[in-house]
């Protein structure tokens, strides 16, 4: 009984370290001021691609634009912890994620 409870374990760990590897595959959409900039992050948490209008830069305003690309970089974080949770979270079966070690994403891998 041990033994098949070490061996789910195993291969359950092993599910999961795969599930957070493909994360890096996963992609959402961060955007702010009615879309004139746009943010990419994967399912790592990792900003990927930065679109910003043009004439945003032509109208020189320094400090609009670096709010308006905080606020977009914010939103596709925000996309990318809500759907990588899901993903995770389905696998897990409800189980707290931090039993899987820092490759799960939890405060350790972070």
């Amino acid at each position: 009984m041990l033994t098949e409870l070490m061996r789910n374990a195993g291969k359950l760990r092993e599910s999961a370290e795969k599930a957070f590897e493909s994360l890096g595959q996963l992609e959402v959409e961060g955007d702010s001021g009615g879309g004139a900039v746009s943010v990419k992050v994967n399912g790592r948490l990792e900003v990927v691609a930065v679109r910003i209008d043009p004439k945003l830069l032509a109208d020189g305003d320094a400090e609009l634009l670096e709010d308006l690309v905080v606020a977009a970089a914010n939103a596709g974080l925000t996309k990318a912890r809500e759907a990588a949770a899901q993903s995770l979270a389905s696998l897990a079966g409800g189980l707290p994620l931090g039993l899987f070690g820092p490759t799960a994403g939890g405060p350790e891998g972070e």
